[in-house]
């Protein structure tokens, strides 16, 4: 994994222009509410695989005044040197995301291969008691900073899972060849979702168990359902069951991340609104330990808004972990909200990025 040296955007969101160069530690962004900062976060999260922090469709993120199509690029200091990365949107085709690597057209999955991004959003503060399938997204990002192929996995598994719900439910027979080739399918990418879910929750439960800062408080996690073990047979056997339900009623995309209060012995869902953002802010923190660890880079953390939210004890203690971690960007509003913290300050100012 890298790092960025360089963030160029074009008719994104609220940014006509930005040409900003950054260093490999924290970078503090700073400005008042609706200066484009989480903008310039989701940006970020845009040069990794999926759909980036706000999750939006392709064509809300062009400029509202503008042409129509968006463009970010970026440079990146890695291992082997300088690499060039770009991802966008053409006019005349809002919705289809193209990515370039060192000038050549690449598939996004390519993006995982350069840089690992993880993100905190306000949004998130209440991942614990949102949807199943919130929890499987922010798992399967987790998955991605140590397997980069896990979301070519997880697109092609729901792809065959999307044809197979088609056929079951259309009112025409479905030709069993076709049904089962879909099931195979089904199975063996699967297993390999299955399986690097699996391994990701259980390395990050040994580097929860082993930090040692009690800021946070810990949590000990586990998955719940999605057992890809012979899925193809139990597919087969469901077939009038997914029929009746227009879905599949069992598979990968039925896991849960189950995490636990570990002091307290309960689930994150029944703790404080603080005490589970400080359940994810430390969770978050171990995996981006945990990747360093394995990968040899941690993955760029975007915080959004975190500072403001945590007491002064916990702020500090947050800094203290960020000292040994890679490039991490923080959004406030403002620069008081980090004192302490040895960062690189942006400012916006009428939506513009000035330095300081």
């Amino acid at each position: 994994m890298a790092h960025l040296t360089r963030l160029t955007l074009t008719d994104f969101r609220s940014y006509a222009t930005a040409d900003i160069t950054v260093g490999s530690g924290a970078i503090v962004v700073t400005g008042d509410n609706g200066q484009g900062k989480t903008n310039l976060l989701d940006a970020v999260s845009l040069l990794s695989p999926g759909r980036g922090l706000r999750g939006a469709a392709l064509s809300d993120a062009a400029r509202s005044d503008g042409p129509g199509g968006w463009t970010i690029a970026a440079e990146i200091a890695a291992d082997g040197g300088n690499v060039a990365i770009g991802t966008g949107t053409m006019v005349d085709a809002p919705d289809r995301r193209l990515v370039r690597i060192n000038g050549a057209t690449a598939p996004i999955a390519r993006l995982g291969e350069w840089l690992s991004v993880l993100w905190l959003t306000p949004a998130m503060d209440r991942l614990f008691v949102d949807t199943v399938s919130a929890r499987r997204r922010f798992l399967d990002r987790l998955v991605l900073a140590l397997a980069p192929g896990h979301g070519g996995e997880v697109t092609r598994y729901d792809a065959a899972m999307r044809a197979r719900t088609r056929l079951l439910t259309s009112d025409v027979p479905a030709d069993p060849v076709w049904l089962a080739g879909l099931e195979r399918a089904m199975a063996e990418h699967g297993a390999r979702v299955a399986a690097a879910r699996t391994a990701t929750v259980a390395a990050l439960g040994v580097a929860l168990a082993a930090a040692a800062d009690a800021e946070f408080p810990r949590a000990t996690i586990a998955l719940s359902g999605g057992d890809a073990a012979d899925l193809i047979d139990t597919l087969a056997r469901n077939r009038a069951t997914d029929a009746a339900a227009r879905r599949a009623i069992a598979g990968p995309h039925r896991a849960d991340l189950l995490v636990i209060h570990a002091a307290k012995g309960q689930p994150a869902a029944r703790s404080s609104t603080g005490e589970q953002k400080a359940l994810l802010l430390g969770l978050v923190l171990a995996h981006a330990e945990l990747v360093a660890e394995r990968v040899g880079h941690a993955p760029i953390l975007l915080l959004d808004e975190v500072a403001a939210h945590l007491d002064p004890r916990r702020r500090a203690a947050l800094f203290d972990r960020l000292r040994e971690i890679g490039q991490v960007w923080l959004t406030g509003t403002e620069p008081a909200l980090f004192a302490g913290l040895a960062a690189q300050p942006l400012r916006l100012d009428g939506g513009h990025v000035v330095a300081g």
